[in-house]
C-alpha cells in the first residue's frame, strides 16, 4: 500500500455534454484519511465529478488524468473503481426493497461455494458489517420494512464489504432527520478512525463545518478553492456560501412584513388512521389554521406525522377513517378526492418532486400544463400556444434556469425543478398552498429564490402551510409555528417567541400527557 499522503489526485478534469461544459479544468486533491467536503450550487459539476472518478463517466469520455494511491487510474466501469476500492454512494440509494439487508450487501459479490450462495457464511458477515456501522437489524430483514436513515447505513455496509478505501457520500443525510443524521456523521469520524478516506458532497453548511477536514468549493464546472477547517482562521458557513454562489448572502432568508388577513382555512379535531393499519392513529386530534398573506410552519421529527397531516388534508391523499371538521373562508368544505380539494383552493407540493410531482420524462411546459389543463384546453383539446405562453411566464417569474420550456425536467438541477412544482401548482391559482420540505436537497442560492417565491405569494394575499425539517428555514421564513410529535400538534408558536429550543422541546414532547 501506497504511503503516498494524497490518496487521490483528479487533475483537469474536463467533462463535456453536447452543448454543455459541465467541467472545466477541476482539479481535486484528498488526503489520505482525512473527509473531504465538496459544496456547490446545484449544476455546479459536483456529483459529475464523482461519476468520473468512480467510472460512471468512463475514461476516454473526458480529458484529464486521475490518480490513485499515486497511481494513473483509467476506470471504465463502476467495477473498475471499485476493485481499488473507491465506492460511491448516490444520493437515490440504489437498494433492492424486496430482498433482505444481506443479499443487499452482498449482491454481485456473493458470497459463494461451488456457484451457490453460502447464506450462513452471508448471514454471518452480514451481522458483522451491521455491527460496524451500528445496526441492530437481523441480517434477513427486507430493506423496505427499515426506515432510509437505516437504509443509508445499508449502503455504507455494503461499500464496507467490498475493502473500501475512499467512500464516497453524495447528498447522504438530504432524506434523514437529525438524529440519524448525527448517527451517519459520527459513523463518519468512526470509519475515519478505521483509515478510511471519504469524500462527502453535501448542501448543509453546518454539517460540513462538523465533519469536513478540507472543502473543496466547485462554482460553474471549475474548481474555486480548497478551505482547510481546521487551519488558523475558522471557517464559516457565511466563507463557503460566498465561494459557492460568488457573492456574500448577507440573510439567507428575505426580508419580509407580515400583515396576515382573514383566516382561510381551518382544520379541527382532524384525525387520520393507517391507509392498511387502520387500528393505528398516524394523525390525532389536530387543530390548526392559517389567513391570507400568512406562512404557517409545522415542525415534527421524522415519523411525526407532518406529511400524514398534510397528504390528508388535502383531498384524503393518504390515511384512512376519517373524522374532524376543515373549513374554507368560514364554511365546512369536505373535500374527499384530491380532484375536490383542487376545487377548494387547495394544492400540496409533496417532498418527493421526483416521485409525486414530475414526470421527469416530460419537458417543463406540459409538466406545468398538468394540474390545470382546463385553463389552456378548449373543446378537450390543449391549445399549445396557450400551454408556452404561460410556461413562458412562469419560467419567467420564477427564474427556472432553462433555454426552453421544451427541456426535459430530468435534466434540470434539483432547485430548478423545484421551481416547476411550484410553477405547476401556482398555475392553479389556489388560496392555500402547503409546501412540504420546499427546498430539500438544493443549494442556498436557489433556497433563496423559493423563499422568495414564498414570500411573493404571501403577499398575493395566498395562505401557505410550511413544513420543513430545518429548524432554521422555519424559524427565519414563518409567521406561526405548529409543533408536532406522535401525530398530535403539541404546541404552537408566534414568530416572537419561537427558537430551536422551544420548539424541540415541543417536538420531543411524549403523547401521555403531552398538553399544547
Amino acid at each position: 500500500m501506497s504511503t503516498h499522503s494524497n490518496i487521490l489526485e483528479m487533475r483537469g478534469i474536463t467533462k463535456t455534454f453536447p452543448g454543455v461544459k459541465a467541467l472545466q479544468d477541476v482539479t481535486l486533491t484528498v488526503k489520505r484519511g482525512e473527509v473531504h467536503a465538496i459544496c456547490g450550487e446545484n449544476g455546479a459539476g459536483k456529483s459529475t465529478l464523482m461519476k468520473v472518478l468512480s467510472g460512471v463517466y468512463p475514461h476516454g469520455s473526458y480529458t484529464g488524468d486521475i490518480y490513485f494511491e499515486a497511481e494513473p487510474c483509467e476506470f471504465r466501469t463502476i467495477r473498475d473503481s471499485e476493485e481499488r476500492g473507491i465506492v460511491i454512494i448516490h444520493q437515490e440509494l440504489a437498494l433492492s426493497p424486496h430482498l433482505s439487508i444481506a443479499e443487499n450487501i452482498f449482491l454481485g459479490n456473493e458470497r459463494a461455494r461451488g456457484g451457490v450462495i453460502d447464506w450462513t457464511r452471508t448471514n454471518a458477515e452480514a451481522a458483522q458489517l451491521l455491527a460496524r456501522v451500528g445496526l441492530s437489524e437481523s441480517p434477513d430483514t427486507k430493506i423496505k420494512d427499515i426506515g432510509v436513515g437505516k437504509q443509508q447505513l445499508v449502503e455504507i455496509a455494503k461499500a464496507l464489504s467490498k475493502r473500501v478505501k475512499l467512500l464516497i457520500l453524495d447528498e447522504p443525510t438530504a432524506a434523514l432527520n437529525d438524529e440519524d443524521s448525527a448517527h451517519l456523521l459520527d459513523l463518519m469520524r468512526s470509519l475515519k478512525g478505521q483509515g478510511i478516506t471519504s469524500i462527502i458532497i453535501s448542501h448543509k453548511l453546518n454539517e460540513i463545518a462538523a465533519i469536513a477536514d478540507s472543502t473543496t468549493i466547485i462554482r460553474d464546472g471549475q474548481t474555486i478553492e480548497t478551505l482547510d477547517m481546521h487551519g488558523a482562521e475558522p471557517v464559516s458557513e457565511d466563507r463557503i456560501i460566498r465561494g459557492m454562489v460568488g457573492r456574500s448572502l448577507d440573510n439567507r432568508f428575505p426580508d419580509r412584513v407580515s400583515n396576515p388577513g382573514a383566516e382561510v382555512l381551518r382544520i379541527e379535531d382532524w384525525t387520520v388512521h393507517h391507509p392498511i393499519v387502520h387500528d393505528r392513529i398516524v394523525v390525532d386530534n389536530a387543530a390548526l389554521s392559517v389567513r391570507a398573506g400568512e406562512i404557517v410552519g409545522i415542525a415534527g421529527l421524522m415519523g411525526a406525522g407532518r406529511t400524514e397531516l398534510a397528504m390528508s388534508m388535502f383531498g384524503r391523499s393518504y390515511g384512512s377513517n376519517f373524522s374532524g371538521r376543515m373549513y374554507k373562508d368560514g364554511e365546512e368544505i369536505r373535500p374527499r378526492t384530491v380532484r375536490q380539494a383542487i376545487d377548494h383552493g387547495i394544492a400540496y407540493v409533496s417532498e418527493d418532486r421526483k416521485r409525486y410531482g414530475l414526470n421527469l420524462i416530460e419537458d417543463i411546459k406540459r409538466n406545468i400544463a398538468a394540474s390545470a389543463l382546463g385553463k389552456i384546453s378548449r373543446g378537450g383539446v390543449v391549445d399549445g400556444r396557450g400551454e408556452v405562453r404561460h410556461a413562458e411566464q412562469f419560467r419567467k417569474d420564477l427564474n427556472i434556469k432553462t433555454p426552453s420550456v421544451d427541456a426535459l425536467t430530468g435534466k434540470l438541477s434539483g432547485g430548478n425543478q423545484q421551481k416547476v412544482v411550484l410553477a405547476k401548482w401556482i398555475f392553479t391559482d389556489p388560496d392555500v398552498l402547503i409546501l412540504d420540505e420546499p427546498t430539500r436537497g438544493i443549494d442556498v442560492g436557489a433556497k433563496y429564490e423559493i423563499y422568495q417565491i414564498m414570500n411573493a405569494l404571501a403577499e398575493a394575499g395566498k395562505a401557505i402551510i410550511v413544513i420543513s425539517s430545518e429548524l432554521p428555514e422555519l424559524l427565519g421564513t414563518c409567521d406561526r409555528i405548529y409543533a408536532m410529535s406522535q401525530g398530535r400538534i403539541t404546541g404552537e408558536l408566534p414568530r416572537e417567541e419561537a427558537t430551536q429550543e422551544n420548539l424541540m422541546r415541543y417536538m420531543t414532547k411524549e403523547k401521555e400527557g403531552a398538553d399544547a
